[in-house]
């Protein structure tokens, strides 16, 4: 029973080097900030996934790689968060940045479980979920400037499997815009 237990926990998306050390002992509750963008995120992201919504917790762990998303099993997934890459993360961009990488994530977990019937499946598992950060940061309704920072934090901050930022942009703004956000005023926030 413990083998097929370990067999379903996968780490999905890595937002910084793979090989941190982390220790799933060390996972703490997340700080209240952070849990207050997650609300932004989840209600954003809630309505696209129904009902079939997975359960995402979400944790800070100092021995996190940055931010990581684990799958449990089909349902059940976890965030974790280095708090000092949210800090600086904060600290360069806002919560716009915060937002889209927590998006990002959180478009990884409702991809398992609830693929968006306009995404391609030959997209990869990474444009996925940036299609579905974009979607978030459509129904959150962000100013040019959140929305110019999110865009930015997730170019700074890409897994070791993402493709170029090029293709990365097309899905981004495919996903903006299939969440009812504005293409002039995506296409406009990247001019800058």
């Amino acid at each position: 029973m413990l083998k097929f237990l370990l067999a379903a926990v996968q780490i999905v998306c890595t937002l910084g080097s793979p090989n941190a050390a982390y220790n799933a002992y060390s996972d703490q509750r997340p700080s209240a900030d952070a849990m207050q963008l997650a609300g932004q995120v989840n209600g954003a992201l809630v309505s696209a996934c129904r009902p079939h919504c997975p359960t995402i917790a979400m944790f800070r762990n100092p021995t996190a790689p940055n931010a990581v998303l684990i799958i449990e099993d089909s349902s059940r997934a976890k965030i974790v968060y280095k708090p000092e890459f949210f800090t600086t993360v904060y600290e360069a961009f806002g919560d716009g940045g915060i937002l889209a990488l927590m998006a990002h994530e959180v478009g990884h977990a409702i991809d398992v479980t609830s693929p968006a019937p306009w995404m391609m499946g030959k997209w990869n598992p990474e444009l996925r979920a940036d299609a579905w950060a974009a979607c978030a940061m459509a129904k959150m309704n962000l100013n040019p400037s959140g929305l110019r920072a999110g865009l930015t934090a997730l170019s700074k901050y890409p897994s070791p499997a993402h493709p170029e930022w090029g293709l990365r942009l097309q899905l981004l703004r495919l996903g903006y815009t299939q969440c009812g956000g504005n293409a002039t005023q995506f296409d406009l926030v990247i001019r800058k």
